[in-house]
C-alpha cells in the first residue's frame, strides 16, 4: 500500500498505538462478539481480519470460532510482529502477512466472514476497499464493519464564566484528582467545549489526507448501493457507566499520545493547547461522577 492509500502510517506505526488498539478491545469487545451469533457461523470457517493492527481481535476471534482459520492481514509490519509475538499458542489457526487492503492477494469468495474494525477511517476512498472486501468474500458471506464517527464523541461541557448547565458545576467541582498512572493532570478550569474539538480538529485532519472521518454514517448506504442484505447498524456504547473509567480514560491517552502532534499542526494551533484539550478529557473521564460516552457504529450485512 503507497503512502498516499496509508496516510495515517506514522500514527499507526506509533507505539501509541498498539496501546490504543489494546484498551479500545477491552473496551468494546465485551458488548460486540455477542453481534457475531447473528451471523450463525460455525465449523471450520475462513475469517479475514482486515487491518487487524496487533492481532488483539484477531485472536478472540479464534477463540470465538475454535475451528476456523483467522488470517490477519494489515499494511505495517511492526504491528504484525507484535501480533506475531502474541499470538503463538495459536498455531497454525492464525496466520498474519502484511496486505494491500486494496488489492488483496487471495482469490475470489475466499472467506465466510470479513471483519474490518477501525481501519475505515484510515484510509482514503474507502468504498474501494468494500469493493476488494466484495471479491474475496463468499456469496451469503458476511461483512462485520466497525466503522469509527468522530462527531460521535461527547464530554463534559467546560464554561469560564457563568454557570454549566444541569449538575455540572458541582461535577466539575470535584476536579483535580489525579489522571490515569503516569499522565498528567488536567488543566485549570477554563473555557472547553468539546464538541467542537472532534469537529474542529479530528475532522480537518482526516478530511485533509483523504480520509473521511464520519464514515461510521457513511457507510451503511455504501453496502447497500452495493446490494449487500440483512444490513443492521448497531451502536455500541463506550461510556463512564459501562466501560471502567480507567479502560475509557487510556483510549484517550494514546489517541493524545499519537495524534495532538498532526491535529496541532492541522489547526495551527499549540501543541501544549491541544494537549491540554485531551488532558480535560482524560480528567473527565477518570473524575467520578463525570459522564462521557463514544457510540461507535457496527454495521453488518451479508453479501449478494
Amino acid at each position: 500500500m503507497t503512502d498516499k492509500r496509508n496516510p495515517q502510517a506514522q500514527q499507526m506505526g506509533d507505539e501509541s498505538m498498539a496501546r490504543n488498539l489494546a484498551w479500545q478491545a477491552q473496551a468494546i469487545w465485551p458488548q460486540e462478539q455477542a453481534l457475531f451469533t447473528r451471523y450463525r457461523l460455525s465449523g471450520p470457517l475462513r475469517i479475514l481480519d482486515l487491518g487487524c493492527g496487533t492481532g488483539e481481535i484477531t485472536r478472540r476471534l479464534a477463540d470465538l470460532y475454535p475451528q476456523a482459520r483467522v488470517v490477519g492481514i494489515d499494511i505495517l509490519e511492526g504491528n504484525l510482529a507484535l501480533a506475531r509475538r502474541d499470538s503463538s499458542a495459536y498455531g497454525e489457526r492464525i496466520e498474519y502477512a502484511v496486505g494491500d487492503a486494496f488489492a488483496l492477494r487471495h482469490p475470489d469468495a475466499a472467506f465466510d466472514l470479513v471483519v474490518c474494525r477501525h481501519m475505515s477511517q484510515a484510509v482514503p476512498h474507502f468504498d474501494k476497499v468494500l469493493d476488494e472486501i466484495g471479491r474475496v468474500l463468499r456469496s451469503g458471506g458476511w461483512l462485520h464493519l466497525l466503522s469509527e464517527d468522530y462527531a460521535m464523541l461527547r464530554f463534559p461541557r467546560h464554561l469560564s464564566t457563568g454557570g454549566l448547565p444541569g449538575p455540572l458545576p458541582a461535577i466539575l467541582g470535584l476536579r483535580g484528582t489525579s489522571a490515569p498512572a503516569g499522565r498528567t493532570r488536567a488543566p485549570a478550569y477554563r473555557d472547553f467545549d468539546p464538541d467542537r474539538f472532534w469537529v474542529d480538529h479530528a475532522l480537518p485532519f482526516l478530511e485533509s489526507i483523504g480520509c473521511d472521518g464520519r464514515i461510521g454514517r457513511h457507510s451503511p448506504p455504501l453496502l447497500e448501493t452495493r446490494g449487500y442484505g440483512d444490513l443492521t447498524v448497531d451502536y455500541l456504547i463506550v461510556d463512564t457507566v459501562r466501560v471502567p473509567r480507567e479502560t475509557f480514560a487510556n483510549i484517550l491517552v494514546a489517541w493524545r499520545d499519537g495524534f495532538a502532534p498532526v491535529l496541532a499542526e492541522t489547526t495551527g494551533r499549540p501543541l501544549a493547547d491541544v494537549r491540554a484539550d485531551f488532558d480535560t478529557m482524560i480528567s473527565d473521564v477518570a473524575t467520578p461522577p463525570n459522564y462521557a460516552v463514544w457510540h461507535v457504529p457496527v454495521i453488518s450485512a451479508r453479501r449478494p
